[in-house]
Parts: C-alpha cells; sequence; structure tokens
C-alpha cells in the first residue's frame, strides 16, 4: 500500500504484511511443520536436597535429554525474586525447569522413553510439591 505524503504507514504495511491474525494454528509453521514448544514446571525444590537436586541434573538427567530427536534446549534456573506482576510463584516454588524442543511430538517421544522414566524421577523425587505448575507453550 502505498501511503501519501503525511500520511502514516504503518509496521505492517511497510513490510508488506498482512496484518489481520494467521489462521495457521500456534503449533505450525507457514509451511505446515511443527513449531518448537517449550514446556516449564515451577517446582519447590526441598532446601535441604538442591544441590542433590543439582548434581542429578547436571551430571544424569540433561545429558540423557541432549541425544534424543528434537532436543533444542534445556534449563533449570533458580527464582531469585518477583520484580513485577503478580499472582507470584505458588509458596516454596524456588526453581523453574525449561524444556525446549522441536515439537510436541519429539517431546512425548521423549517423556514415553525409558531413559525419561530413569531420569526424571532423580529430579521429581528431590520436589516438595509433586502438584507443581506445568505450562506448555508455542514458540512463535
Amino acid at each position: 500500500m502505498d501511503s501519501q505524503p503525511g500520511q502514516k504507514t504503518t509496521a505492517a504495511e511497510a513490510a508488506n504484511i498482512d496484518p489481520e491474525p494467521s489462521s495457521i494454528p500456534a503449533s505450525t509453521s507457514a509451511g505446515g511443520a511443527a513449531t518448537p514448544i517449550v514446556l516449564y514446571c515451577d517446582l519447590a525444590i526441598d532446601p535441604a536436597r538442591e544441590q542433590e537436586m543439582l548434581d542429578r541434573y547436571h551430571l544424569r538427567f540433561k545429558p540423557v535429554a541432549e541425544t534424543f530427536e528434537g532436543y533444542i534446549d534445556l534449563k533449570m534456573v533458580k527464582l531469585r525474586k518477583v520484580l513485577q506482576g503478580g499472582p507470584a510463584p505458588a509458596p516454596g516454588v524456588n526453581y523453574r525447569f525449561q524444556l525446549t524442543y522441536r515439537s510436541e511430538e519429539l517431546r512425548q517421544r521423549w517423556i514415553a522413553s525409558e531413559a525419561h522414566a530413569k531420569c526424571w524421577p532423580l529430579i521429581e523425587e528431590t520436589v516438595l510439591n509433586r502438584d507443581y505448575l506445568v505450562l506448555l507453550t508455542d514458540v512463535v
């Protein structure tokens, strides 16, 4: 769309992009290929077992996860403080587990694997509350 002198052009118009929302589901790209997912788990790790969890994560869980098809990234991050907004994480939540996979289908293969069945309990048994928040998101 050509703009007249003095007429403002939106970023979408300047880039020749249709500003209307896409009808393509968030889990697929324009070409129909699966898009990456990110899974978050907010965990209340027992402070008395924190180093045990970290050792199991770094020495056992992550090295195995990295070998599976579709793996992109895996992080275990420690909550420092809430800077803005709410609600705050559930009481006791001190870690966020973040897993990125090429697709939900490939993540499902990983969690159905014998390796996952052996490794995830090593992390989960250090969690105080097994009813932790799990969020599945699409990379956009």
